[in-house]
């Protein structure tokens, strides 16, 4: 799917895509660019299907891996 507002737009439900013409209605110039690509990324992980079972497992936490909290305080207390 092209990185554009049109097919950004075009592939989002009805609510969604209210959300997302306001976003990038209040982005500045160099805000816009942001907008578009992490509205874009959701698209892309709600039309893979793979993706979007590993996004549920992530939320509902039963994907297999530690939490990144744990692992930035393990990190931490290393000293890093």
């Amino acid at each position: 799917m092209p990185r554009t507002q049109n097919a950004v737009a075009a592939a989002l439900p009805p609510a969604q895509r209210m959300e997302f013409y306001r976003e990038m209605g209040e982005a500045t110039p160099e805000t816009i660019g942001h907008v578009l690509t992490n509205w874009w990324l959701l698209v892309q992980v709600a039309g893979d299907p793979q993706t979007a079972r590993t996004a549920a497992a992530v939320k509902a936490r039963t994907a297999p891996g530690r939490p990144a909290s744990t692992v930035m305080r393990e990190l931490r207390e290393r000293g890093r």
